[in-house]
């Protein structure tokens, strides 16, 4: 069985890695473990989940990466909300989201630079996902028809293209509707119940990532 170590933002991601993820990429010889990222140290403990600054990312990379057992280091980040240091921002380039993701992570392993390491970032968060099924979003969001800000949905090829305003980014057009939204609790539950198959079908991205897990 291949170790695959996931740098996860947050306890959503962590669940999803542990709760969706692993059981599929079992199949194949591989096993998962997710990592919180820590986002700083104190005398007595760390603190963990969320990313504040990219120094942090690249020290949880760097302790990740010797584990020399480990057969791929990879990561479960958002694209929206990178901070400001990550590299490649100040110059992001390209003219589609997938384009712009895809510069920054060539950026991200360039810096890390080590042959085991293959980032991922999420285009553009992790509800991105949940929107590959809208109906199974609209009936856990109680609604009888899409509207509110799930007007004009159609205008996105994909769901990883759903844009990254502060008020349009996928988790706050579910936020915009259900108020109490728990990414913790609710995302995973309606993560379940899309299933992996259709978040790799509407996701490219994602479901390039999942490919490569599946063959490293």
């Amino acid at each position: 069985m291949k170790r695959i170590l996931i740098l996860c933002e947050g306890q959503t991601e962590e669940t999803f890695v542990n709760d969706i993820l692993n059981p599929h990429l079992v199949t194949y010889q591989r096993w998962t473990v997710p990592t919180l990222a820590v986002t700083k140290r104190t005398a007595t403990r760390s603190h963990r989940g969320g990313i504040v600054s990219y120094a942090k990312i690249q020290r949880d990379i760097v302790n990740l990466l010797r584990d020399s057992d480990a057969r791929c280091v990879t990561t479960m980040i958002d694209y929206y909300g990178l901070p400001a240091d990550f590299p490649g921002k100040a110059a992001v380039q390209g003219q589609s989201p997938h384009e712009r993701v895809a510069f920054l992570e060539r950026a991200f392993a360039d810096d890390i630079d080590d042959a085991r390491f293959y980032p991922f970032l999420m285009l553009h968060e992790f509800e991105a996902l949940l929107f590959s099924e809208p109906d199974t979003l609209r009936e856990y969001l109680r609604l009888s028809s899409l509207r509110c800000s799930f007007d004009l949905l159609d205008q996105f090829a994909t769901p990883e293209e759903i844009n990254d305003g502060r008020d349009t980014h996928p988790a706050a057009r579910i936020t915009h509707i259900k108020s109490d939204y728990r990414k913790p609790i609710d995302g995973i539950l309606i993560a379940k119940a899309i299933g992996l198959a259709t978040m790799r079908e509407r996701c490219p991205h994602f479901d390039q990532w999942v490919g490569y897990l599946e063959s490293v």
